[in-house]
C-alpha cells in the first residue's frame, strides 16, 4: 500500500569517517515542489560538497534520483531505494554531504546515503497515501475559525492564506472528504461559498 510522510524532518546522524550527512525528508505533491525544496536546501548549505536526492511523486507517477557528482549509483539510487522499499510517494529525500577528508568508496557511499535516509524515515510517522485536491476560495473574516476547524476535521491542510477585504484560503483535502466539506461550508455561510469548480 502506498504511503506518504505527514511532516517534514531534518536528520543528521554520526559522521562517517569525518563526512557529515544531513537528510531532509519533505512531503511534496509534484515535481515542481520537489525541485523548489532541493533549491531551498542547497541554498541553506551552499558550501556543501554534494546535495544528492531522490523523490517519488504519485500522480503522475515520477521517480527521479541524482548522485550530484558522487560516483554513479552511489547516492541517488540508495536514497530512492529507501523510498521504494517503504512504498513512499509524494516524498522527497535530499542528503547534503560535507566531505570529511576520507574517501568512502562506492560501497561506503551506498551504505552512508541509504543508511542516513533509512534512519531519518525510521523517526517519521507514515500514513496511507490518498488522492487529494487543492481548493481555493474567499470567505468573510467572521468564518475564519469555523472554516479552519472544518478543514482540520476533514483531514485537510491549509496551504496558504492571505488577508485583504476577505480571507483567501488555499487548502488541500482528501477527495473522499470534499462533498461533506462543501456541504458544511455552504451551511456555515448560508450558501455564500459554493466550492464547485473552485479548484486552484
Amino acid at each position: 500500500m502506498k504511503q506518504t510522510v505527514v511532516t517534514s524532518t531534518r536528520y543528521e546522524g554520526d559522521p562517517v569517517k569525518g563526512s557529515r550527512f544531513i537528510v531532509d525528508i519533505v512531503s511534496v505533491t509534484n515535481e515542481s515542489e520537489a525541485r523548489q525544496t532541493l533549491a531551498s536546501v542547497a541554498g541553506e548549505f551552499p558550501d556543501a560538497s554534494h546535495h544528492c536526492w531522490a523523490w517519488r511523486i504519485a500522480l503522475p507517477a515520477i521517480e527521479r534520483a541524482s548522485d550530484d557528482g558522487e560516483p554513479s549509483g552511489s547516492a541517488g539510487r540508495p536514497i530512492l531505494a529507501q523510498l521504494v522499499g517503504r512504498d513512499l510517494v509524494d516524498t522527497a529525500a535530499i542528503v547534503t554531504r560535507y566531505f570529511g577528508g576520507t574517501k568512502l568508496g562506492v560501497g561506503g557511499l551506498v551504505r552512508a546515503y541509504g543508511g542516513a535516509v533509512g534512519h531519518a524515515l525510521d523517526g517519521l510517522r507514515l500514513v496511507p497515501w490518498i488522492t487529494m485536491t487543492e481548493l481555493c476560495f474567499d470567505h468573510d473574516f467572521a468564518h475564519t475559525d469555523a472554516i479552519e476547524r472544518l478543514v482540520h476535521e476533514a483531514a485537510g491542510t491549509i496551504l496558504d492564506r492571505s488577508f485583504t477585504t476577505s480571507v483567501s484560503l488555499q487548502i488541500r483535502l482528501p477527495d473522499a472528504a470534499i462533498a461533506d466539506f462543501a456541504s458544511a461550508i455552504a451551511d456555515l455561510t448560508a450558501g455564500a461559498i459554493v466550492l464547485e469548480n473552485n479548484d486552484c
